[in-house]
């Protein structure tokens, strides 16, 4: 399995990709039931409006500046080799858990890494997931009741916008995004408009996270906490769930998070950390307190009814946590940190930096005043026409740059620890080639698209591809 694709290039990935676009004609569906000829009618809609989604095949020799392994622990190696030897240590071992928590399937093993977790990020009670998705459904699942109002950052994720619309909650607020004046005329306006929450019979529950995954910018917690505190008077009625899953083990006290960076354990309610970043394997966990953790059990029906989690699963978990308390968290974070400063001292530094601006053909949204700030985050979002931003993907994927479009006219890019200072300028380099092409581009009555654009176009019009910017 997988050796089909070995041994490709990023042109040839990009041509198989293209194929899984091609629209479904109508003759080749004609003779299909009318079940999967309904299906099908569905997908080349999508493929019709550039929103299908298919996999990339993976290219070799791609430099990654795309996946979540920010400090390295699986690229390096040492990840592997510290839940190498966490297995040797329990050699009986059983690859599954073989039933759910709530019957037969609660391991000991478990129930230690979950303490342990817990007393690392200073929370009282913690509990395993599979995954960091589906950790914030069953929390916003199971903690709001109702008459509970949820208050959301407007660029919260996909899950929790998933378990709110789950949740038992009487309302849903947005503000917007790290907004202190929009977070506190919304807590003002829900507490006037709310007889259950003037009257502090229910609660407000505030969803953010810690570091946000497209834009990379960091939520300001503590001005939130302090206008929280503020307007319920003490109350306690306005409590807060923050996910901190592109956080965790990059902030923090030995990676422990942004909760952990400003003490604030003993304000917020729940807190989530996903192991599938930063921490190089799988799962998450939510930390509260043990009214939290009983709450989960009782009102969020996955998991009673899901298998409990292996002992691989959790060895993985708890050999990243070993990682972090030998301080190669600490070394990674300090690498990824000089890194991140390395890549927009050299953007903002770049003789044509200011006239890419100008043209609007870049924009960073982090890089105004990242000298001033204590931590830089390694998630780079790069801002440009919406026609434009596959045309700066398909230039740097094909130079062998590993990025991905992210929506609203942005491309991500993941800045790892293992990452070489060579590789970080050369992304620089490839970044202001493209600018200056888009520059020639932009010279002359008729638009044309870059050299990079003009080759995968025409790849797609071979396949029958269309969208993607294309002219």
């Amino acid at each position: 399995m997988g050796s089909d694709y070995h041994g490709l290039s990023p042109g040839e990935a990009l041509a198989l990709y293209m194929k899984a676009h091609e629209t479904s004609s109508q003759e080749s569906t004609t003779e299909l039931p009318v079940f999967y000829r309904n299906l099908e009618q569905a997908l080349n809609e999508r493929r019709n409006t550039s929103s299908f989604i298919s996999f990339l095949p993976r290219a070799d020799s791609l430099i990654d500046f795309c996946s979540n392994d920010v400090l390295s622990f699986n690229s390096s190696g040492r990840l592997r080799a510290e839940f190498l030897a966490e297995l040797a240590r329990h050699p009986e071992f059983s690859t599954g858990a073989g039933s759910s928590r709530a019957l037969c399937g609660n391991e000991p093993y478990v129930e230690q890494l979950e303490a342990e977790i817990a007393a690392f990020h200073g929370a009282e009670a913690g509990h395993l997931e599979l995954s960091g998705y589906q950790a914030n459904v069953t929390i916003w699942t199971a903690i709001p009741r109702p008459g509970d109002v949820i208050l959301y950052d407007s660029m919260v994720h996909a899950s929790t916008h998933d378990g709110i619309n789950k949740s038992r909650a009487s309302q849903m607020v947005e503000f917007k995004h790290n907004d202190l004046d929009s977070f506190r005329s919304s807590l003002l306006s829900i507490r006037s408009s709310s007889p259950q929450i003037k009257q502090k019979k229910s609660s407000i529950l505030v969803a953010v996270e810690s570091v946000y995954s497209t834009h990379g910018d960091v939520c300001p917690l503590k001005e939130f906490v302090s206008i929280a505190k503020e307007i319920s008077n003490g109350q306690g009625n306005i409590q807060f769930i923050i996910d901190e899953a592109h956080g965790t083990g990059v902030i923090g006290p030995k990676g422990a998070g942004l909760v952990s960076q400003l003490g604030l354990q003993k304000e917020i309610a729940v807190t989530m950390h996903a192991f599938t970043k930063a921490m190089g394997c799988a799962g998450a966990i939510i930390l509260g307190n043990h009214t939290i953790k009983s709450m989960l059990l009782n009102f969020a029906p996955a998991l009673v009814y899901s298998t409990g989690p292996s002992f691989p699963f959790a060895a993985a978990i708890r050999a990243s946590y070993r990682l972090l308390d030998m301080g190669y968290g600490l070394e990674a974070q300090k690498r990824l940190q000089s890194l991140t400063r390395l890549f927009y001292d050299r953007l903002t530094s770049h003789p044509v930096w200011e006239m890419a601006v100008k043209m609007g053909l870049l924009s960073f949204p982090m890089a105004r005043g990242w000298q001033t700030r204590d931590f830089v985050t390694h998630i780079v979002r790069i801002a440009t026409a919406p026609r434009h931003v596959y045309w700066l993907f398909f230039h740097l994927y094909l130079a062998s740059y590993n990025t991905w479009p992210v929506g609203d006219g942005g491309l991500r890019i993941i800045i790892h620890a293992d990452n070489t200072e060579k590789e970080i300028e050369g992304l620089i380099d490839c970044l202001f080639r493209w600018v200056e092409e888009m520059m020639d581009c932009d010279d002359g009555e008729e638009e044309k698209a870059t050299e990079a654009a003009r080759s995968v176009y025409e790849m797609m019009k071979q396949k029958g591809v269309s969208g993607y910017g294309i002219i």
